[in-house]
């Protein structure tokens, strides 16, 4: 089983310093020289440090040959030596943050962290790149009362390549990692002793990074893969390269899309609050773009691929479904005062959301291990690696052609809220009402994702799309919440409970439907005001 550990720290790099010294409580530098730590017990809230010895690390780091988990910051490495011996897998989250999640010692990858990184790694080997051996010189920066707030250790590293271990390298470098529960602000007074005493942060990203650069063979470049977002495809000339057409900012924008689904695979399997819901949104952004831009990018070429966006956002709809439901039906019986809860309520749908979550999740997963899956993935590479644009309107000005494609979007929406608005109340008007939230969502996610060539203007337009998006997702999941209202009260009647608390909830979410009905009008005419779209066009 493995365990998630939240990592805080930062890294240094030493002085070049000509002259030795004495070990202290430092360690060695390349060459026999020796660095002596400043004296930390000036840091405030530091007491003492109290220096814990020499450990010797081994670690062995893996990745693709093309270096897919370096390219996304990610390291995964079998270590021996130490009290945390074992395969670790780390997750950048923020400056100076990083999630690792730490395996038993075995001789051949978990399978639990495999999975993690399948999203990126696919169908290639993962296979020794780095071998490092640390001779790791560790002391705890501890306050009066003894606790320990961080950890320094001074590291001396000795790098080598693999497979074939032709290039090396080595230097000696400080981390201070802050303890569980450690105030942040610890890590800034640190630093500030530590820059006096000529410590400067370190220029590489992580161990692996400098060491991948230092013993790269004379002259090349270390093989890293054209990622999801960066210099592939026509649209964008290379890195850095701004966008300038339409088709730039449509390709960036999905882009954008591919990696959050490569991101919150891993999210998802780790169990993450709300990864599932920012999975499916990811899928259905992408999906929606290739409909809303078909004058941008061929929409035969993309259809497959919207096909299967289509099938995966609906398998992970069944995961997030129920924990929507499952938030308001526990939301609108916790309201309640106990003297309207008759018969063990809180039991029966706690069993209820436990028995379908568990059926969920268990599809969810099997979803993202599938084969299916995967060739998704590569078939987006592939498309966003040689895009198929349609150069009479790609190789436009973004404000000529993005426009006209979001008020395309607008006038679907609005035939279907008049048409919703036209019906008598009932299950037609229901129907129509959810058909009316998808185009509202599919116009604001067109805007959002025009916001970057056209602001504040396309900002405004999914802003009002938004919210009429918010009173028909509310009315749609009551009458979600009323079928499974419905089933529950069959429930507890077969079970001699009483069903009385059942019927309440679903009478009040048909109330709360009727409210979501009469709202409408008002909020669709904010929306449908003409200055909002003629904003969009200049």
């Amino acid at each position: 089983m493995a365990d998630t550990k939240r990592e805080i720290e930062r890294k240094y790099e030493l002085p070049v310093r000509p002259e030795g010294g004495d070990r202290g409580d430092g360690g060695s530098e390349p060459g026999g020289r020796r660095f002596v730590l400043p004296d930390l017990t000036k840091v405030p809230a530091v007491s003492a440090v109290s220096a814990e010895g020499v450990t010797e690390l081994d670690a062995v780091y893996h990745d693709t040959a093309d270096l897919r988990l370096t390219t996304d910051l990610l390291t995964l490495r079998r270590r021996t030596g130490g009290a945390d011996a074992g395969w670790h897998l780390k997750f950048p989250v923020g400056n100076d943050v990083r999630d690792e999640i730490q395996a038993p010692l075995s001789d051949t990858l978990p399978d639990e962290l495999a999975a993690l990184v399948r999203s990126r790694v696919r169908g290639a080997e993962l296979a020794p790149v780095v071998r490092l051996r640390t001779s790791r010189d560790l002391s705890l920066l501890v306050d009066k009362s003894g606790r320990t707030l961080a950890e320094v250790a001074v590291d001396t590293v000795r790098a080598q390549r693999l497979p074939d271990g032709s290039g090396t390298a080595g230097w000696t470098e400080i981390e201070v990692e802050l303890a569980d529960d450690g105030d942040p602000a610890l890590l800034d007074a640190v630093e500030k002793v530590l820059r006096k005493a000529g410590v400067r942060p370190a220029s590489a990203s992580s161990k692996l990074a400098r060491a991948l650069a230092e013993t790269a063979p004379a002259g090349s470049v270390p093989a890293a893969r054209k990622t999801r977002n960066r210099d592939a495809g026509k649209g964008l000339k290379g890195a850095g390269h701004a966008a300038v057409t339409a088709g730039d900012h449509v390709l960036a924008y999905l882009r954008e899309q591919a990696d959050a689904i490569v991101s919150y695979d891993a999210a998802v399997r780790r169990d993450l609050p709300d990864s599932v819901h920012q999975l499916r949104v990811a899928t259905r952004r992408m999906r929606s773009a290739f409909r809303t831009y078909k004058k941008v990018l061929d929409r035969e070429a993309s259809r497959p691929i919207g096909a299967e966006l289509k099938w995966l956002a609906g398998e992970l709809g069944v995961d997030r479904d129920q924990e929507v439901l499952a938030e308001r039906l526990t939301e609108r019986v916790d309201a309640h005062h106990p003297t309207l809860l008759l018969g063990p309520v809180h039991a029966r749908l706690q069993i209820w959301d436990a028995a379908g979550r568990t059926d969920a999740r268990a599809r969810t997963l099997g979803v993202l291990d599938s084969a299916r899956y995967l060739r998704l993935l590569d078939s987006v590479d592939a498309l966003l690696a040689d895009p198929p644009l349609l150069a009479d309107s790609a190789d436009r000005k973004p404000g000529k052609v993005l426009p006209r494609a979001i008020i395309k979007d607008y006038e679907r929406l609005a035939g279907r809220v008049e048409h919703a608005l036209a019906l008598a109340p009932g299950e037609e008007r229901d129907l129509a009402l959810h058909d009316a939230r998808k185009a509202a969502k599919r116009a604001r996610y067109a805007a959002d994702a025009a916001s970057a060539a056209l602001g504040t203007p396309a900002k405004r337009f999914s802003k009002r799309m938004r919210a009429v998006q918010t009173v028909l997702g509310d009315h749609q999941d009551s009458v979600v919440a009323r079928d499974a209202l419905r089933d529950l009260a069959i429930q507890a009647h077969a079970a001699g409970e009483s069903a009385f608390t059942w019927g309440l909830l679903y009478g009040e979410e048909e109330a709360r439907a009727a409210d979501r009905e009469r709202e409408l009008p008002r909020v669709w005419k904010k929306s449908a005001e003409p200055k909002l779209r003629r904003a969009l066009t200049g």
